[in-house]
């Protein structure tokens, strides 16, 4: 039946299903490859290089440019290691795994390091904002922080006598690494300059004694330092607690000023710091002189000034120097020792270079040992005031703040 021993060992072969793997030819080898996770990243990103189809039981090597490493291939030719992308790497780099003659390789593109985010600066001279939605508003502040290139460390808030004490927002300004800067307004907003239940002999003879209780006390119960502006801008005409206007007599200013601030420490509020804050003076405003409390109590002075250009008929271009230094020698003169801010500030775009400006405002503040910050007034009322009213303005207010920071 079978012609030979050869011929009957193959049929027992087919039989018993073996004879496929004896006559079949061997595979050829599989073809190395390798992967990389992840694939793309910074210079100095950590990687790992897996690889399969290499060499059995031996060592390789992993080539990143002039960078080795090493690693041990399994009994199935695979490994696993880890290596870091060098730190002078940029574009997309070639990582080569070899063993002897058996070699792959992937390619990791280098991306660029996103930049440091900005962070409040530990400069002398303070930068803060009073933007539309006060510290609540993130997106503002957000973008506010993106044009500067840090962090305001001062924000503003501004509330009336009809208002609750600001917590919600003096926890925001807190949680962006700021101080809360509180401009308290004895009046009802929306009311005009004449509104007498608000005159100042009302406020000092205790008519409003509740509400600033409630405010010592919920700020007193916060407990982080807060500054508080009261009654700003009072040697103007425009508000109703000025001397000259809603029946307001000369010294009523001090009396209401020293009765707030009794009441308020009354409650436990050590963590005030209370700003005097005049406009700059100008021809016909009421001498500062007669409206200061008094050393023991206030703890900053400061003022109020903007360069108007020619955006009102009343106006002019004025430099930094010529509008705030007359008002600073005579706060200097007033409360000698007593550090100085300015409260609030802006340039309008119109008669003259505003980014020039810009520059110069903050090298002429930062020069002054006791200028202590200043807060942008960044909104768009009665002229566009905003840092970004155009882009030279954005870029020379960036650098100005850098150049400070240097």
């Amino acid at each position: 039946m079978f012609r030979s021993l050869k011929t009957f060992v193959l049929a027992l072969l087919v039989a018993s299903g073996l004879a496929l793997s004896v006559i079949q030819p061997a595979s050829a080898a599989t073809t190395p490859q390798v992967t990389l996770n992840p694939t793309s990243g910074p210079a100095g990103s950590a990687v790992t290089v897996a690889g399969n189809g290499f060499r059995t039981s031996t060592t390789g090597t992993v080539i990143v440019g002039s960078a080795t490493f090493s690693f041990q291939t399994t009994a199935t030719g695979t490994f696993s290691t880890g290596i870091t992308i060098p730190a002078a790497s940029t574009g997309s780099i070639t990582i080569t795994a070899k063993t002897s003659s058996v070699k792959a390789s992937a390619t990791f593109v280098v991306q660029a390091a996103p930049a440091p985010a900005p962070t409040v600066s530990s400069a002398a001279l303070r930068f803060g904002v009073a933007n539309p939605g006060g510290p609540l508003a993130s997106t503002e502040l957000d973008e506010v922080t993106t044009l500067a290139g840090e962090v305001p460390s001062i924000l503003m808030i501004y509330k009336d006598f009809l208002q609750s004490p600001p917590v919600a927002e003096m926890d925001a300004a807190r949680s962006r690494g700021a101080t809360p800067l509180v401009t308290w307004e004895p009046w009802a907003w929306g009311g005009g300059v004449n509104q007498p239940a608000y005159a100042l002999n009302r406020v000092a003879a205790g008519d409003f004694d509740s509400t600033i209780t409630q405010w010592g006390q919920a700020i007193a119960a916060w407990g982080k330092p807060v500054m508080l502006r009261f009654a700003h801008e009072m040697n103007g005409n425009w508000y109703p607690w000025a001397e000259g206007v809603n029946g307001n007599q000369a010294g009523d200013y001090v009396a209401a000023w020293r009765h707030v601030h009794d009441v308020v420490a009354a409650t436990g509020a050590a963590n005030v710091q209370w700003v005097w804050s005049p406009n700059v003076p100008y021809t016909g405003s009421t001498a500062l002189a007669g409206l200061y409390p008094g050393p023991g109590y206030v703890d900053i002075v400061a003022l109020d000034g903007y360069n108007w250009g020619t955006s009102q008929t009343w106006s002019s271009w004025v430099s930094p120097v010529d509008l705030l230094a007359p008002g600073i020698s005579q706060l200097r003169a007033l409360a000698p020792g007593k550090p100085v801010l300015i409260a609030e500030t802006a340039a309008s775009e119109l008669g003259g270079s505003k980014a020039t400006w810009n520059t110069d405002l903050v090298s002429y503040l930062a020069a002054q040992a006791d200028v202590m910050g200043f807060v942008w007034f960044d909104m768009q009322k009665e002229t566009d005031w905003r840092i970004n009213s155009s882009a030279s303005s954005a870029t020379a207010f960036k650098s100005a703040l850098l150049a400070r920071r240097s």
